[in-house]
């Protein structure tokens, strides 16, 4: 896939308020500090797109981008541990859970994992929230780059060994580095193909 408009839409806390549900939905969500921005930008090719920031729990909204004017990259407050109030923490919580229930035309959802660490019970806890919502959704191991490929290799290994304690299928997964792009174009194949077989939406068919 080419990518040749990226542009932010809108930010807000609710979804009646996101655009209108009529193309297909793509949202990013890790725990704080897993290379969610940078991945974001670096699968759009536009530098600053999406927000860094070396704080945990920069990103407090629903972030709406359009790309290439036919589907939508969504931008979502991380989970586990940010340098926030517990009562903060709370609000992002239900609203997300809201977003995922009820945004009809999300598409999938991408649960971004460091690559560098062991299973993390925050990861498995959302990824079985996503299942027992009936949520569909990826992963997309991040920051590949800060270690050997062998290291990455034997820890994606463990993560999926650890999943299939409690699944019975497991989800697809992309490996990615934003520093070296490693991942984009194997993610981008996949919007593609979801996006021709996305049925049309209520609104548009």
């Amino acid at each position: 896939m080419l990518i040749r408009t990226a542009k932010f839409l809108t930010s807000n806390t609710r979804v009646d308020q996101c655009p209108a549900p009529t193309l297909p939905e793509y949202a990013f969500i890790g725990r704080s500090n897993v290379g969610k921005s940078s991945l974001i930008n670096m699968l759009t090719d536009h530098r600053g797109l999406a927000k860094t920031s070396s704080l945990p729990g920069k990103t407090q909204l629903i972030n709406h981008f359009i790309i290439n004017d036919a589907w939508y990259l969504v931008d979502l407050p991380g989970y586990g541990y940010a340098k926030v109030s517990k009562d903060s923490r709370a609000k992002w919580e239900k609203m997300i859970n809201f977003y995922l229930r009820e945004r009809e035309n999300l598409a999938c959802v991408f649960v971004l994992i460091d690559s560098r660490h062991a299973p993390i019970a925050s990861d498995l806890e959302f990824i079985d929230r996503l299942g027992n919502m009936g949520v569909p959704f990826v992963l997309a191991f991040t920051k590949a780059d800060k270690q050997s490929g062998s290291r990455t290799h034997q820890n994606v290994l463990t993560y999926v060994e650890k999943l299939r304690e409690t699944w019975d299928e497991l989800p697809q997964y992309f490996v990615t580095s934003a520093t070296e792009k490693m991942g984009r174009e194997e993610i981008l194949t996949f919007i593609e193909e979801v996006n021709l077989n996305a049925a049309p939406t209520k609104d548009n068919a």
